[in-house]
């Protein structure tokens, strides 16, 4: 199997170098770093529906980005909510994190283990993968940015998102698991 580098995978590569990007604005003594995060978050964010939209409309899908494209996904959030929760230290952010990043780990591992035994369809994302995706993305930014808007507490509704991300996260995760298990169990 060959690696094709396209604009999709370019895109997707570019996503996961602004991981240490984010990093390093994030501890910046700046105070507009977290507008800046959230920026680049949004950027990140950006980059992930165009990859999935160009790869799709120009035929250029690849095994190698299909593959590529959740880890940069994964890694982008999973760091990011390590340091929203370094940050604010609450484990009212720690207990929704942990969720979060505890079930990518579990379904990454468990649509390795069923592509393995050729069942990688039976665990393909679902509507309501892309709704907590989507959960998950907007608590992300409201939570990097943290500033009140026109009176809106940015903060505090990131936190609620967040809750609805790890809630829609736990039923998904389920969700996948039973697929799983019907397989399995034949």
């Amino acid at each position: 199997m060959t690696i094709e580098f396209n604009l999709p995978t370019n895109l997707t590569l570019l996503r996961i170098g602004l991981i240490p990007l984010i990093t390093v604005v994030f501890y910046l003594p700046w105070e507009y770093s977290n507008l800046a995060c959230t920026l680049i978050f949004i950027i990140a964010g950006f980059t992930d529906w165009l990859d999935g939209y160009l790869a799709r409309k120009m035929s250029l899908e690849t095994p190698f980005g299909a593959f590529l494209d959740p880890v940069a996904d994964k890694l982008m959030v999973a760091m990011v909510l390590v340091l929203i929760v370094q940050q604010q230290g609450s484990p009212y952010l720690a207990v929704p994190a942990a969720v979060i990043i505890g079930r990518e780990i579990t379904i990454a591992s468990l649509r390795e283990w069923m592509a393995e035994i050729g069942q990688r369809a039976k665990v393909k994302v679902s509507q309501l993968g892309k709704w907590k995706t989507t959960a998950q993305m907007l608590a992300i930014g409201m939570l990097l940015y943290r500033e009140d808007i026109l009176g809106l507490p940015v903060n505090y509704c990131g936190y609620g998102l967040l809750y609805v991300a790890a809630i829609l996260t736990l039923w998904s995760m389920v969700n996948y698991l039973r697929a799983a298990l019907a397989v399995l169990s034949k």
